[in-house]
């Protein structure tokens, strides 16, 4: 089913932040720890399912302080703090312009919210990136952010979805869900939001308000 079909009845839209409107590459950070030593990365981190380490810190259960720590078990003790966020944040490439516009086309017709799994490390370094002004004129596109380390809960459990429909008061049935990933859908579908899982190469310009 098309995106614009998936628009009939909907009045408001959950969007995921990585992969939909923050490009990310999973492979750079896999690749950035293999060069430090830790070969089998993929088996600790995966975007289908994380170890507990990776949980936690995205649901702000330990602080980054903790999170470094835990790696360097993994690694040789000439590794520097500054070594393994560097391979952390390897994986953040930019925003996506063309996912910027949508945004914008769709406020005023739309309530518009953003649900990411993320940790403190990486909004540091996309707040850094682009700037504190751009940050905030970014996260004001959407009604409410709302981020995994923050609320302490994340995807794909279904308590983080119920939060946000009791918390804005939200209808299910005309509430649409866009990830990429496939897991993070069928938490979402759990709890009556429409989904839309979108594919590699898809993007959610197909949105824009001019083709409706």
């Amino acid at each position: 089913m098309k995106l614009l079909d998936m628009l009939q009845g909907i009045k408001n839209i959950i969007f995921d932040l990585g992969g939909v409107i923050y490009a990310i590459d999973y492979q750079a950070t896999t690749r950035a720890f293999a060069c430090m030593g830790i070969e089998d990365f993929e088996q600790i981190y995966a975007k289908v399912g994380q170890s507990d380490l990776f949980d936690n810190f995205e649901t702000g259960m330990i602080s980054k302080a903790e999170f470094i720590g835990e790696i360097k078990e993994y690694l040789d003790p000439s590794i520097s703090d500054e070594d393994i966020i560097n391979s952390w944040n390897a994986m953040l490439i930019d925003f996506i312009p063309d996912a910027l516009e949508c945004l914008k086309s769709l406020q005023g017709s739309y309530r518009i919210f953003l649900l990411s799994n993320t940790n403190e490390i990486h909004i540091k370094e996309i707040k850094d990136r682009v700037g504190e002004q751009f940050y905030a004129e970014f996260c004001q596109l959407f009604e409410k952010v709302y981020l995994s380390h923050d609320l302490g809960l994340r995807k794909p459990h279904t308590e983080v979805f119920t939060h946000i429909i009791n918390a804005q008061s939200l209808d299910p049935k005309e509430t649409l869900f866009i990830d990429d990933s496939q897991q993070h859908i069928e938490g979402a579908s759990k709890v009556g939001l429409k989904v839309y899982h979108l594919k590699d190469g898809e993007k959610i310009s197909e949105l824009s308000t001019k083709n409706l």
